[in-house]
């Protein structure tokens, strides 16, 4: 086997391949050799057929297999002798190989650019001093205390408001015929969250308990259920009950209870200890980060263009969960495929090169 490097660009390698007859040869002869052990063929004994009936029965599996194992060992030693570890996915150009021929083919992949990193031993950072706001604080105890909370009914004879818990049934209607999977019996459904469609609130808000009342509802044009976006149907809602959430008292009963505190204060002690802790890897990581752009300002080399493929792949991915959560599609954005991609490329190059800056 001989090998002929090829440099497309400062990060892109493809490698030659030429393969003589000889090793063709012992390749398919190992490949029939390990069939031969397991052919089970008719009027031969198991381990006993003739190796050319065996290349003749599973030709196309031998040869692929051969063709496949050679090439991977090939670039297994071909990389160790270079010394190249690649980035990128290793892409094959090559062909089946045939008997009584030589073979050839080629492989390329991307890998790290070279570069010389500018000195930044000793450079200095400015961090920001971490500083408690009493009003975090109590921010966190809140947070607490809705987690804590226990829903009760309300007994009070009112209309439901924003902040309530409306315990309902609804059913949407199309030209009088009922809707299937756009239904629910004893539905709780918390007002003001942002947790439905704020048109499918309005209607609730205001009624009162054992009230059916049927509105018109229109999804939006980008809703994520695609059979019903921009559709308008008949929402038929039936109140059962309204429920709130009961908040605990803080007390010392209350930091025993979120975290086996002795008292408020102790509670307070500890969210300010965890703020504090946590607020100072923040402010590590962001004089970091700065610390780390400047030295990119100082670099420039060639990305590997399928790295950052992949990193503009996994931002349009999260995107796509994102506005999932929000009831929404890519398509509410209104842009193509390639418009996307070009918007979400500056993150991903910038986050390649830093990762490179990293590895240097």
């Amino acid at each position: 086997m001989e090998y002929k490097v090829e440099e497309l660009s400062p990060v892109t390698r493809k490698v030659a391949v030429e393969v003589g007859v000889e090793e063709v040869h012992a390749a398919l002869s190992a490949t029939v050799a390990l069939y031969r052990k397991s052919a089970d063929i008719k009027g031969f004994r198991k381990g006993k057929v003739p190796s050319s009936v065996v290349e003749a029965k599973f030709r196309k599996q031998i040869y692929g297999e051969a063709t496949t194992d050679l090439i991977n060992y090939h670039i297994n030693d071909i990389l160790g002798e270079l010394k190249l570890s690649p980035l990128s996915r290793i892409d094959v150009d090559a062909k089946e190989m045939e008997r009584d021929e030589d073979f050839s083919y080629s492989f390329s992949f991307e890998i790290a650019p070279t570069f010389d990193l500018p000195e930044y031993k000793g450079l200095a950072v400015e961090e920001e001093d971490v500083v408690v706001d009493p009003q975090q604080v109590e921010d966190v105890i809140q947070r607490i205390r809705q987690n804590m909370a226990k829903t009760v009914i309300i007994k009070e004879e009112r209309p439901v408001a924003t902040g309530d818990i409306a315990v309902i049934d609804f059913q949407a209607f199309q030209d009088g015929v009922k809707m299937e999977g756009v239904a629910a019996n004893k539905f709780e459904l918390p007002l003001g969250e942002g947790n439905s469609l704020p048109e499918f609130e309005d209607i609730v808000i205001g009624m009162t308990p054992g009230e059916t009342k049927e509105n018109p509802l229109t999804f939006p044009a980008d809703f994520i259920n695609d059979t019903l976006a921009g559709k308008t149907v008949s929402m038929q809602v039936t109140l059962h009950a309204i429920k709130a959430r009961n908040l605990p008292e803080v007390d010392d009963d209350f930091a025993e209870l979120a975290g086996g505190y002795s008292s408020v204060q102790d509670l307070k002690e500890a969210i300010e200890k965890s703020y504090v802790s946590t607020r100072k890897q923040l402010v590590k990581g962001d004089a970091q980060k700065k610390l780390l752009d400047g030295i990119k300002a100082e670099v420039s080399f060639e990305l590997p263009q399928s790295i950052v493929e992949e990193h503009i792949d996994k931002q349009i991915v999260e995107l796509q969960g994102k506005l999932e959560r929000q009831g929404k599609s890519l398509d509410s954005l209104g842009k193509t495929p390639a418009e996307l991609r070009e918007e979400n490329r500056p993150q991903a190059e910038d986050v390649v090169k830093s990762s490179l800056v990293l590895l240097a």
